[in-house]
């Protein structure tokens, strides 16, 4: 679908020629539908004559398949076809970033929920009977489960500088993050549809167009120009939506009936279908003078990959290379590693390796901030980064940093006023379990350093074609991208560049597909950069041949103008296998959260009562929707902090639903106080920052160290629950 953004209600104009440009809060163009649940979303997708494809999973954690019987589901009237990894056209494994995973099971399966065969049938129920009723004949065997019991390595990344690890004060801790579930509400879904030319047109809910066309052809043994996917309407994604999930089940199942195949997840389906937050297993030692500054840091960070690879091996590099936080430390010795169990993969999610490391460099900074008689905001404003210094990679920070200056701003806000009587505002809220007995009021910083874009040598790029002509006898632009648009507003930007670049109001992106070049991946903080980059470059490629006249009379002389450009961020190498050092990253962001929170000592309850934050964007270009990617983003880290795990026990899932995998709701969320500084990247687009991850990583630290202040109690592990309160 394509999507027009409209111009709304008048506002400022931008740069003397535009309204609703760069700089200004835009509307969202498919903001309307979405509010009365009029937006088509990817398990909206209808087409007349399509069939429903099942996916049968496994039961087990680790298994041989010694056989499948597939008669008993061929049986059941209505069944079209029952396909198993003998029915795989092409290539049996795909993968992210290295191909270790089978379309459908062959000889084994590694985790619960492995796909072992697909069905297909008239009607969903008929479909899912029918995969109930596949016999296979498992040898269950003892699955992996604890990794640090784990002999296959993803990767082990080291970081080590200096030599000098003794210190006057030292301290030392060891910390745990469980599961997170990316929680996105639009299951995974898709329509495959088989073309007259042999190929295939998927309409699919995905973070990276490329990269799915890229694994799929393969395996479907198929050329890439044979395969065509185009961006259905996405309900979140978070990292879940990188990897494959029911893409190739859908196509193989289309082509072999030559008919479209619509595949939906339920549920509890998905939580098996998609990757999760890495849990980690951590332990940090800190050394510093007396006056609290930092000698070294020394720390091992253990990774739970799960069955497959995913995109563990950039998870690790990410907890690796920003394991020490932001943070000037002579001395650093780290290990990170990832290794495969039988537990359920583990990929990107918001934050992608950074967050692991934040909770337990920022619990090791108030201990530290505690041995040392100071305050949490001291300890940090002492050792804080800036322009010109440099990481545990050694890579140098080129652009504004002012870390302390962040820290001296948070501090300085307001607090919110003391806790009422009202019940509603208690721990316990509407359940009213307290009177207000036993509430103690608590108050914890939290810092955090996320890379933006893609590192270590990755060909990070976007492309973008931008066309301009005369419609009605009026200017208008359509910009086209294969840039997924997650929820994020990445359509609304590519607009404001649009109207920013070329002066015209009339804008249309064009649905994102593989019928342009590659956008890379909506993950990593990086589309406003490197797609918005693409998109002004090409924008200016436009404006060049306007040949100086306002658009409308260079349009009516010159006709329809397009053009494409690609656009590189600067190049960046990858961490050295001994010392990690390395200019691994291509931009850095900051983001420092203060959390206040009453806590009932008694029950163990916890209510946020408010979260202020500051952050660096380097350049704002939508106000309202960047606070939106704030208030968002400290949300998940609110859910990490205080709810949110995905139970595992031998390798099994127990709490596959959103009536027990427990998010953050509109009663979780306190009221958040802002500050965003611009301080502008010279080496990015208009200057700007990636800003939706960094404030996951610091609010939940945040969120935990109030708890702690109010509690007394260490708390090493997320999220916090009741018993770790009392008892």
């Amino acid at each position: 679908m394509t999507q027009t953004a409209s111009t709304g209600t008048a506002g400022p104009e931008t740069a003397g020629r535009v309204q609703q440009g760069v700089g200004q809060s835009a509307g969202r163009p498919d903001a309307t539908l979405k509010v009365t649940g009029e937006f088509a979303y990817s398990s909206d997708l209808w087409l007349e004559g399509m069939v429903w494809g099942v996916t049968l999973r496994s039961p087990h954690a680790s298994a041989w398949i010694r056989s499948i019987d597939i008669g008993p589901a061929l049986a059941i009237q209505g069944v079209l076809a029952v396909l198993t990894h003998e029915d795989v056209p092409g290539e049996k494994f795909y993968g992210l970033e290295h191909k270790d995973q089978p379309v459908l099971a062959i000889d084994q399966v590694r985790y619960q929920g492995e796909p072992v065969a697909l069905v297909a049938a008239e009607h969903p129920e008929t479909a899912r009977r029918a995969a109930a009723a596949i016999v296979v004949d498992y040898e269950v065997r003892e699955a992996v489960t604890d990794p640090r019991l784990a002999t296959e390595f993803v990767r082990r990344q080291p970081v080590r500088v200096g030599d000098t690890f003794e210190a006057e004060v030292v301290v030392t801790g060891e910390y745990e993050v469980g599961m997170q579930d990316q929680a996105f509400l639009g299951p995974e879904s898709g329509l495959a549809v088989p073309a007259e030319d042999g190929g295939v047109d998927l309409y699919i809910a995905t973070q990276w167009l490329h990269v799915d066309r890229d694994q799929l052809a393969p395996c479907l043994g198929l050329p890439p120009e044979k395969v065509r996917l185009s961006l259905a309407g996405v309900g979140g994604a978070f990292g879940a939506r990188e990897d494959l999930s029911m893409q190739v089940h859908a196509c193989m199942l289309a082509l072999r009936l030559d008919r479209p195949v619509k595949i939906v997840y339920g549920r509890e389906e998905s939580f098996f279908g998609h990757v999760h937050r890495h849990p980690a297993w951590m332990r940090y030692e800190h050394g510093a003078t007396r006056e609290g500054e930092l000698v070294y840091v020394k720390a091992e960070i253990l990774l739970d990959g799960g069955a497959y690879c995913s995109s563990s091996p950039a998870v690790v590099g990410n907890a690796a290379s920003l394991g020490v936080g932001p943070y000037e430390v002579p001395n650093v010795d780290i290990v990170a590693t990832g290794v495969y169990t039988n537990n359920p993969p583990c990929g990107a999610m918001r934050g992608f390796g950074a967050v692991q490391a934040c909770y337990a460099y920022e619990s090791q900074m108030d201990r530290l901030a505690a041995a040392c008689g100071l305050s949490p905001v001291e300890i940090r404003i002492r050792n804080a980064v800036s322009q010109g210094s440099a990481l545990a990679t050694g890579q140098i920070i080129d652009s504004p940093a002012p870390l302390a200056d962040m820290l001296r701003e948070l501090a300085a806000m307001p607090m919110p006023p003391a806790a009422t009587s009202d019940l509603l505002d208690l721990p316990g809220g509407v359940s009213q379990t307290t009177h207000g007995e036993g509430v103690r009021r608590g108050v914890g910083y939290g810092v955090g350093i996320k890379n933006i874009c893609f590192s270590e040598g990755f060909d990070d790029y976007s492309t973008a074609r931008v066309r301009a002509e005369l419609i009605g006898g009026e200017p208008h632009v359509t910009v086209h991208t294969a840039a997924a648009e997650v929820g994020q507003g990445l359509v609304t930007i590519q607009a404001q560049i649009a109207r920013t670049e070329l002066g015209i109001e009339r804008v249309t992106v064009a649905t994102a597909d593989t019928q342009v070049g590659s956008a890379g991946s909506s993950s990593a903080s990086r589309q406003s950069y490197v797609t918005g980059g693409a998109v002004k470059a090409a924008c200016e490629a436009v404006r060049a041949r306007f040949d100086g006249l306002p658009p409308a009379l260079a349009l009516e002389k010159f006709g329809p103008i397009e053009e494409t450009r690609e656009y590189r961020h600067r190049p960046t190498y990858p961490m050295d296998p001994v010392t990690g050092q390395a200019d691994s990253h291509t931009q850095l962001a900051l983001c420092v959260h203060r959390a206040v929170v009453d806590v009932d000592v008694e029950l163990g309850l916890v209510k946020v009562v408010e979260l202020a934050a500051v952050q660096d964007v380097g350049k704002i270009l939508n106000p309202l929707a960047l606070e939106g990617q704030i208030h968002g983003g400290s949300a998940q880290g609110l859910g990490l902090a205080l709810m949110e795990e995905i139970q595992v026990r031998e390798g099994k899932v127990l709490n596959p639903s959103f009536t027990d995998y427990l998010i953050p709701t509109i009663l979780d969320m306190p009221p958040m106080r802002l500050s965003i500084l611009e301080n502008p990247d010279p080496a990015a687009p208009y200057g700007l920052r990636g800003a939706g991850e960094p404030p996951t990583l610091s609010s939940t630290p945040a969120i935990v160290a109030a708890v702690r202040d109010a509690t007394g109690v260490a708390l090493t592990r997320v999220p916090v629950r009741p018993e770790h309160l009392v008892g």
